[in-house]
């Protein structure tokens, strides 16, 4: 039982961007090339930096960061609210931008041919959240990109793990361990989906972990790619999801499948298929085809191929519509063997698809 989502009220009704089920062509287009380093109008900006000190106590990690990214009031609101009601304030943070709920996004790992690992993600965020008709973007996406974050995570003057996050928001959606793993999260709609776990957490059912959560606990003590593979496998979870792992070795590189108790398929890089890549429908099922990223992704990813995938070479596809659309809020670009994370703020200007 996948999702479907209800007809929108938008104005991009099925009449003004499908034909037979088919996309319109103005939203598609051939596969980009050229568009790194990051430059015109698909590109808002880098992403700011910021250190987490492992070191220091739990409550305090977050207050340079907090005081420096979140526009007021909304950050002393947060933390009012966290300090008022005795809730950590993670989990109000949680509440106020709630990833678990409303995104749909695009993940890769790639293996070159030397064997090199390359890790790229679009992170779209902000789905039924609100359509600014004049501006024609999604209100939350766009309130969202000022607050995409860089983290470096040390203890004791040494990087754990870096990722890319929104400010204040304290789980890991897209992040790598240097020399050892990258890793990314895309929602997968179920009926058995993430409002039951949250719904049960609620009510006091607290065994299963919230995604972002475990992505970071994984970030941060997971030591290596079978480690980190084995703890997203098997954790019990509040919401499906799939994980898309990379590793630091030749052939390390899954897409994992998960319901909210269990893994239900993982499939791997090998000799014969030499990336994975995930939207937020099953691998084994056709995606829904007002959303159909998969195709044209799999498509610029093949005539890339394998001999001339790269860190460019991959933002290019990433850059492609619609693989790039009006959710799409960063791009992150990651390199296990150099232990490198760089990322980018986006945009699609029209003619650009809402999702």
């Amino acid at each position: 039982g996948e999702f479907r989502p209800a007809r929108s009220p938008l104005t991009w009704s099925c009449a003004a961007t499908c034909s037979n089920g088919v996309i319109s062509s103005q939203y598609t287009e051939d596969c980009r090339t050229g568009m790194y380093p990051p430059d015109g109008p698909t590109f808002k900006g880098p992403v700011s930096w910021y250190t987490i000190d492992l070191d220091l106590p739990p409550s305090k990690r977050w207050t340079p960061l907090m005081a420096d990214s979140l526009p007021s009031p909304f950050g002393e609101e947060i933390k009012g609210i966290a300090g008022a009601s005795g809730v950590p304030l993670g989990e109000v943070v949680l509440f106020n931008i709630f990833y678990e709920v409303f995104t749909v996004c695009t993940s890769v790992v790639a293996q070159d041919q030397k064997g090199n690992l390359l890790h790229g993600r679009n992170l779209d965020f902000g789905l039924f959240l609100g359509w600014d008709v004049k501006n024609k973007s999604w209100t939350i996406s766009e309130k969202l990109k000022p607050l995409v974050v860089n983290l470096d995570f040390r203890r004791s003057n040494k990087t754990v793990f870096k990722s890319t996050n929104f400010a204040g928001y304290v789980g890991m959606l897209t992040g790598i361990k240097p020399h050892a793993f990258t890793l990314t999260m895309n929602e997968r709609f179920s009926l058995d989906g993430g409002y039951i776990g949250i719904l049960e957490w609620i009510m006091g059912q607290r065994d299963g972990m919230w995604m972002s959560f475990l992505t970071r606990s994984v970030l941060e003590k997971a030591n290596s790619y079978k480690e980190a593979k084995n703890q997203l496998a098997l954790t019990k979870m509040l919401a499906p999801a799939y994980f898309i792992l990379g590793g630091n070795q030749t052939g390390e590189g899954c897409i994992i499948t998960r319901s909210r108790e269990l893994s239900i398929d993982v499939i791997d890089v090998k000799l014969d298929r030499w990336y994975v890549l995930e939207t937020n429908y099953d691998h084994w099922k056709e995606p829904f085809f007002l959303d159909d990223r998969r195709t044209p992704a799999m498509k610029c990813m093949n005539k890339t191929t394998q001999a001339n995938i790269s860190v460019k070479t991959l933002y290019d596809v990433l850059s492609t519509k619609p693989v790039l659309n009006k959710l799409t809020t960063y791009t992150t670009l990651m390199q296990v063997s150099e232990g490198k994370l760089e990322s980018y703020i986006r945009d699609c200007p029209d003619p650009c698809m809402p999702w």
